[in-house]
């Protein structure tokens, strides 16, 4: 699933695409996604209306239209937000098309159809029920060691699933929460409540360094990811331990495990995380 990177490089990849176009006309040829998807709404909300801004809350990319009208995007599993002519042939499982006024269109391709798609007033969206629960953004002042300190005290359970919790920090999804512990030297299965202050800085630091590290190198593409312009990213190359189960560690050498938790492969190694 692509998490906060993949979503951050979209947008990122989007925006020259996008700032200043209209969107004239609105396709929807298969409705039924995770939620059904309402044609109505997002013709009343966002055709003929100019796009302003892209901006990301945790796994959302949002698309600021005049009027305060904002198209909100999630891709799910398998979803693909790509920028291409107009003109260009209908690919398969491609269930929501944007018509821009250039002449191009915003297509969502999404084999498994676990997306989302939907318009929301731009005023609404702190209240709005797929946001209101969101907790803190890793890459936005706030987050810290202190932070994850205070969010874990009097808890109990494993600090991965900690890390995943969305209530709490968003967007640290089990590709970036199992890289971040690998880098503290923090194993997944290890209590919240045995966690000190310092480690909590150590957390901190490397989930906010394997993000930023993976924006950079274009999002990890395991499956399905591309930008908007059809592009993988390349960060999987830098996975210390994810997906590499019996592979020597990249640091002392010993070969990586798993454990599954709540039903996640969580990889380790169990001399370099304590």
């Amino acid at each position: 699933m692509p998490e906060l990177p993949e979503v951050e490089v979209l947008r990122r990849s989007l925006e020259p695409c996008l700032l200043g176009d209209r969107i004239s006309r609105v396709e929807v040829r298969n409705a039924a996604m995770r939620e059904p998807v309402s044609r109505a709404s997002l013709v009343k909300r966002t055709a003929g209306r100019g796009i302003e801004a892209l901006r990301r809350r945790a796994k959302y990319l949002l698309i600021d239209l005049e009027g305060g009208q904002t198209l909100v995007v999630h891709l799910g599993m398998s979803g693909r937000l790509t920028v291409v002519p107009a003109s260009e042939p209908l690919e398969p499982h491609e269930h929501v098309a944007f018509f821009l006024d250039s002449g191009r269109r915003l297509r969502l391709r999404d084999p498994r159809r676990f997306g989302l798609v939907f318009a929301v007033k731009t005023s609404e969206i702190p209240s709005d029920p797929h946001f209101s629960h969101l907790g803190i953004e890793p890459l936005e002042p706030g987050f810290g060691g202190d932070f994850l300190a205070r969010s874990a005290a009097g808890r109990r359970g494993p600090v991965k699933s900690f890390l995943m919790d969305g209530r709490i920090v968003v967007g640290l999804g089990n590709i970036y929460a199992t890289e971040a512990l690998f880098r503290s030297g923090i194993r997944p299965n290890r209590s919240v409540g045995r966690i000190s202050a310092a480690r909590w800085e150590r957390v901190a630091e490397s989930s906010v360094a394997v993000l930023t590290q993976a924006i950079t190198q274009g999002g990890t593409t395991l499956n399905d990811f591309a930008d908007g312009e059809g592009n993988s990213g390349y960060f999987q190359v830098s996975l210390g331990v994810y997906g590499r189960e019996g592979e020597p560690c990249p640091s002392c050498g010993t070969a990586i495990r798993r454990i599954v938790q709540a039903g996640r492969s969580s990889f380790y190694c169990h001399r370099c995380q304590r």
